[in-house]
């Protein structure tokens, strides 16, 4: 046996590292919390990042050196102040599953490779069809994040649908606050840019479903065949959730596939006060769930569920002599997904899920979603801050507002904000254009998150929309 194998396997290093590791982690975390570290977001620019690590790289770092260097020099998501893109905390407990997976390495395509993975998924599926009522023949799967789902459920719907488009050119109804993964896997499809319909909204960017008629007629009209409509639950920019009540009933008039985009807010679902927002969701053809968003997995975990469980089957559908066969069985997974080799996710939510009880993840989206509103409220008091929708999640739109800027000065300003913000680094927020304004965009995803906090951070957004003007 070669010294270098015996070194990197060797059990006593591994476990003087993982101890070290799990030590630094958490006094991180605890500072985390406690808003004790410096900076939530250590902001640098990309050359001056780069050089850091060009420099570091010529030089001997030890794992535990290494292990501070990433940790000091990343976001802070555990930070109650980081307040950006719709990546959740998660949990301990999830991350320590996750080290569970990882050291396992077992590709769960088939059986034989993930015997406790293939049936603890099992069970996560079950449980997630029944939270949402999609009847006794549902199921499906898990996968690598909402876009990979999403695309395998338009590749679902393809092939159901595929009786009806044959000979014409297929194309879907989606709102245009859609998800932009949406038009991308159109696009990996191989269809034109106009097979993806956007569906204008409303003043509170949810879909115009009373235009769906009238959009569905053109289509044909143009020799179009549309096979699907996909509801927002919620959008991704504004956090809206789409009427998914009306969706279902003009599916079901014109026998189209109903997909449900809940890859951020159909996690209400696990709550007793806000699940109404999914009313209809019952009646979809698939649905798509993050639980790496408000359900405090580690990325990435999703599901993506079937009214037919038959149709998850029917996607991939083909023979492998050394590895699959036609076989509608749930324990061989690969026959469902893109992923052979794949990861365990169901490790880390079933991890959580066994500590803390299915009632833990209702109870992060209840603060999450109320703390937004709390938020709004305190946005309404001030002057010069102005939503850009209600708030029906955990997203929240804002803009200062100034008189006598023109559309392309309070733009510049907004933008000028969010930059002065990240570059100092105690808070983290992303931005994004409605209707041509540019807003700063929160993401509440931190349940610790005060609203002390976030005042200090209106009042930061005050002072720097006054610094713009001396900036210019």
């Amino acid at each position: 046996m070669r010294s270098k194998l015996k070194e990197i396997y060797d059990p006593t290093h591994f476990r003087q590292l993982g101890h070290t590791l799990i030590d630094l982690l958490a006094d991180h975390h605890e500072a985390s919390l406690n808003a004790e570290t410096p900076r939530s977001f250590p902001w640098e620019p990309p050359d001056t990042q780069l050089q850091f690590w060009e420099a570091l790289d010529k030089e001997p770092t030890t794992p535990e050196d290494l292990f501070q260097h990433i940790l000091s020099r990343s976001i802070t998501i555990h930070d109650p102040r980081y307040i950006g893109h719709q990546v959740g905390m998660p949990a301990p407990t999830g991350v320590l599953f996750s080290l569970l997976s990882s050291y396992l390495n077992n590709g769960m395509a088939v059986y034989e490779m993930g015997m406790a993975a293939n049936c603890l998924e099992k069970l996560i599926i079950d449980e997630c069809c029944t939270r949402f009522g999609l009847g006794a023949h549902s199921g499906g799967l898990l996968t690598s994040g909402g876009t990979l789902a999403n695309l395998t459920a338009m590749l679902s719907a393809r092939r159901a649908m595929e009786d009806r488009w044959r000979g014409k050119t297929p194309a879907i109804l989606v709102s245009e606050e859609a998800h932009y993964c949406i038009a991308r896997a159109a696009k990996t499809m191989g269809w034109p840019p106009e097979a993806v319909i956007h569906v204008p909204t409303d003043a509170d960017f949810r879909m115009q479903t009373e235009r769906l008629e009238s959009l569905y007629k053109q289509a044909m009209e143009r020799g179009q065949q549309v096979i699907a409509v996909v509801g927002c639950a919620c959008s991704t920019s504004t956090g809206s959730y789409d009427d998914l009540e009306a969706i279902a009933d003009f599916c079901e008039q014109h026998d189209l596939w109903f997909h449900v985009d809940g890859a951020h807010g159909a996690a209400v679902v696990f709550s007793h006060t806000h699940a109404h927002l999914l009313k209809g969701a019952e009646r979809a053809n698939s649905i798509v769930l993050d639980f790496h968003k408000l359900l405090m997995a580690p990325a990435l975990a999703t599901a993506l569920l079937y009214k037919n469980n038959q149709d998850s089957f029917r996607t991939f559908e083909q023979e492998s002599a050394y590895l699959l066969d036609l076989q509608q069985d749930w324990y061989n997974s690969g026959k469902r997904t893109f992923e052979c080799t794949k990861y365990m996710i169901c490790a880390k939510i079933y991890g959580i899920v066994k500590t803390h009880g299915w009632d833990a993840f209702g109870e992060n989206v209840d603060e999450l979603y109320e703390n937004a509103r709390t938020f709004a409220t305190s946005i309404a008091q001030r002057e010069n801050l102005v939503l850009g929708a209600p708030v029906q999640s955990n997203i929240l739109c804002f803009r200062f507002v100034e008189e006598g800027l023109t559309q392309e000065e309070s733009n510049a300003q907004n933008a000028f904000i969010r930059q002065a913000i990240i570059e100092r680094g105690e808070y983290y927020i992303v931005q994004t254009l409605l209707r041509g304004y540019r807003f700063l965009r929160l993401a509440v995803m931190n349940p610790f998150t005060t609203l002390t906090q976030f005042e200090e951070l209106c009042t930061q957004i005050e002072s720097y929309a006054k610094a713009w003007h001396e900036s210019q």
